[in-house]
């Protein structure tokens, strides 16, 4: 019959090294508020923090938290990240956001759900996702 092979099951969670690593880069500078930029993909979520003058502080990925292939681009990699994101932003002082979201993935809200659970103030939130007004060029007429 051969040996028992022991399968251990792990990939939707997120990976406890790459979460302690990216705890540990965080900034010296003291903020009170700052813009939060969510791009969310259909392939991946990007979250940014940066100042009131646009300057980025820290960023995370749901692909640098240990999300491979499709994972990337669920809601619950979104808010891991956004999660990740947010105990960082307490550690520097951030106690309210201006959120602006691009794109138009599946982790926009759950991100920014995250990110006020861990009680900090969203004053406005903006949408700039890209919407094309004229379309797509049309093709050329074929030559026969």
């Amino acid at each position: 019959m051969g040996k028992k092979r022991i399968i251990k099951k792990g990939g939707s969670s997120v990976d406890q090294e790459l979460k302690s690593r990216s705890l540990g880069k965080v900034p010296k500078k003291k903020l009170a508020s700052g813009i939060l930029f969510i791009q969310s993909t259909f392939n991946n979520t990007l979250i940014s923090l940066t100042d009131i003058s646009g300057n980025n502080i820290m960023w995370s990925t749901s692909g640098s938290l240990g999300f491979k292939g499709a994972k990337k681009g669920t809601p619950f990699a979104a808010s891991k990240v956004a999660d990740l994101l947010a105990e960082k932003a307490k550690m520097i002082g951030i106690k309210e956001v201006d959120v602006v979201i691009k794109g138009v993935g599946a982790g926009r809200e759950s991100a920014i759900r995250a990110f006020a659970a861990k009680n900090i103030i969203i004053n406005k939130i903006s949408d700039r996702t890209p919407i094309p007004h004229n379309g797509p060029k049309a093709k050329k007429p074929r030559r026969v």
